[in-house]
Formats: C-alpha cells, structure tokens, sequence
C-alpha cells in the first residue's frame, strides 16, 4: 500500500469530514449522536481550516486519514476506519515529528480507550488532565506529551 502525505487542499474537504465521522462513531462510544452531530459541526464548518493539516492517501491518491496541527499540538489524527491497523496514524504522527521536532503534544478523550492505548505505545507520556473538553462538554481530556530522549 503506498502512504503518501500531502498538504490538505480544499477538494479534500467533504472526504476528510465523512473520515472523521465513520472514525468517531467507531471509536468515541461514549458519545451520543447528539454529541456526534454537535461536533459535526465543528468540523463541517471549519475546523479543518483552523489548523494545519496533512492528508494520508493510498495509491489512487484518496484519503486515507489525516492530522491536524497548531504548531506542536496534533489538535486531530483520525484515519478512515478501513485502513484501521495499517500504521497510517504512526506515519502520520512521525511526519509531525519531522516538521513540528521532537516534542509533540495532544490532547485525547480519557474514554477513549484505543486512542489513549495507541498515544502511550508511541511514547506520549500524560502530563494533565482537565474534567471539559475543549468546547466545555463533560468529556475529560487527557494531555499526554511525547518528547524524544
């Protein structure tokens, strides 16, 4: 399988919005599809255009998954559920690491328990906690961070 990263271009859009989607809903059991759609939203809307994102595409050039980042922050990394286990979200954290250095942090819902999982197999260690998400909801957060030694 090839895994090319490139730039995120405004034709990825709706590709990138219907990713993140079928990704929450398999992983973010937690959520309501109230809660879903709130944050549909959010991504819909535009914050694919609030943060610096790269797109994983497979040999016929299509999104594969991508990662979003303010400067050394992934602020989102979801890859399409059919190449779950395929090390696309690995390649993409590795290319964070060779634009953004050596340290990176993140912020990921505490009951996501596959995410926590996958960040600390890849060396993010927890550096804090907060009992809101970023949009106030009652979905704590952990902050994990990863720093080369």
């Amino acid at each position: 399988m090839s895994n090319e990263i490139t730039p995120y271009q405004d034709s990825d859009h709706d590709t990138l919005v219907d990713i993140w989607y079928r990704a929450v809903c398999l992983t973010h059991t937690f959520l309501t599809e109230t809660d879903i759609h709130f944050y549909r939203g959010i991504v819909q809307n535009g914050a694919l255009r609030e943060v610096e994102i790269w797109v994983s595409r497979n040999e016929n050039k299509e999104p594969t998954g991508f990662i979003g980042l303010v400067g050394t922050k992934i602020e989102m990394l979801f890859v399409d559920p059919e190449y779950h286990g395929m090390g696309i979200g690995s390649r993409l954290i590795t290319y964070a690491q060779k634009l953004k250095g050596d340290t990176l942090e993140v912020d990921v819902n505490e009951q996501n328990d596959g995410a926590c999982a996958f960040y600390r197999r890849f060396g993010f260690v927890q550096i804090g906690r907060s009992e809101l998400d970023g949009s106030g909801k009652p979905f704590p957060l952990l902050h994990l961070e990863y720093r080369s030694i």
